[in-house]
């Protein structure tokens, strides 16, 4: 389980974070909704060890991890998908999932039948760059390379931006997917409401670096939170 608790991050003196609070069970979707600028990527960054925090403490499994860098928590099996993807466009697709080797057992270093039947596109790209895939497939490619590292929490920034629907939908149920395994905590930032209401089994919502609204997924009343959401 990961606890966040009354973390504060600074950009120099620039507050980007007040008091900020969030948990996230194993076997849970936890949405972190909001517009942009307003914290859900800087939180994203604490939790990954990114950047550090000024106040508060962010816990892992009951262990407290807010001074580990971010390879240390990579080990503790925490992944990323950072927003933009930011897959190596120079790189094979095989390739590229293979970064996702560097902080696990040299025995778990291979590519598990399970990237292939969430994303069985990648499958038929194992050869292909990634900068020549689409917005879509890098997207899918991003999360595959992630799930390489076999974590216990996933983070994922937006995985909807710029993405055509037919492939938010797909992604969308490979995230449902996880979730229903029961091995993982889910941490998932979004601005689309709709995908985040039917992935939620808990949820936060942001504005100007505090927490405003958070709950249960089952009473995400969609009139509150869009009233955060739009600009």
């Amino acid at each position: 389980m990961l606890k966040v608790e009354n973390i504060d991050l600074y950009y120099g003196a620039a507050q980007a974070l007040s008091d900020v609070s969030l948990t996230a069970e194993t076997g849970k979707i936890t949405c972190l909704l909001g517009r942009n600028g307003v914290g859900k990527t800087s939180t994203l960054r604490a939790i990954s060890g990114q950047h550090g925090i000024a106040a508060g403490k962010i816990l892992w499994n009951g262990d407290d991890i807010s001074s580990l860098p971010a390879f240390a928590r990579a080990r503790r099996r925490i992944a990323v998908v950072p927003q933009g993807r930011e897959v190596f466009p120079l790189l094979t697709v095989k390739e590229n999932l293979e970064t996702g080797f560097a902080p696990i057992r040299r025995r778990d270093r291979f590519i598990p039948d399970t990237v292939f039947d969430l994303f069985p596109v990648l499958k038929d790209m194992l050869n292909r760059r990634g900068g020549d895939l689409s917005g879509g497939q890098q997207q899918q490619l991003a999360i595959a390379r992630a799930l390489i590292t076999r974590p216990q929490l996933l983070v994922l920034d937006e995985p909807t931006e710029g993405i055509q629907p037919s492939i938010i939908k797909d992604i969308g149920r490979a995230i449902a997917w996880l979730r229903n395994q029961g091995t993982m905590a889910i941490v998932l930032v979004e601005q689309f409401f709709e995908f985040a209401r039917d992935l939620a089994d808990d949820y936060a919502v942001m504005d100007r670096g505090e927490i405003v609204l958070s709950g249960s997924g089952a009473d995400l009343s969609e009139t509150e939170v869009r009233r955060f959401l739009t600009v």
